[in-house]
């Protein structure tokens, strides 16, 4: 039998981080005919920068890495509060945004970002697959390492 996400989660040993207070005049995500749009989300542990600086300085590869599967926990925080709590109502992952704070010597953006493309793909199976974009940017907010955004069809 299949597992839902929920259960995925449960598997992985993870658990969905608390949705953090907004900060400042923007929603977590928006949902508009059938899409949710989940808004940039940190690698936050139930609010709180869990990392800091930037990739290629004071951050690694792999903790960047682990880094953005944070950040995506949040983003499934998001859409299981868009869909009251039944991330089963998940159709698919539309496209994912990434982006890397990271010195402009660093170029393995990508894989980074992998790090929350391989967790929608654990959680969701062949629904996590998306189409995708991975930036280095100079600097993201509250000195994080990375952020990542992320446009999902759900089932109304």
């Amino acid at each position: 039998m299949l597992q839902t996400p929920e259960q995925r989660i449960s598997s992985l040993n993870l658990a969905l981080p608390k949705i953090s207070k907004r900060a400042g005049n923007l929603l977590g995500f928006k949902v508009d005919r059938g899409l949710a749009y989940i808004s940039g989300q940190l690698p936050l542990e139930d609010g709180v920068v869990k990392y800091t600086g930037r990739v290629g300085d004071a951050v690694s590869q792999k903790t960047a890495y682990e880094a953005a599967k944070l950040a995506a926990l949040n983003v499934i925080s998001q859409l299981s509060v868009a869909t009251e709590g039944k991330l089963s109502r998940v159709l698919e992952l539309v496209k994912v945004s990434g982006f890397v704070a990271c010195t402009p010597e660093f170029t393995n953006i990508p894989a980074v970002v992998n790090g929350a493309s391989d967790l929608f793909v654990e959680v969701f199976g062949e629904r996590g697959a998306h189409a995708r974009f991975a930036i280095g940017v100079a600097a993201l907010p509250r000195d994080v390492p990375v952020e990542v955004e992320v446009i999902a069809r759900l089932q109304e």
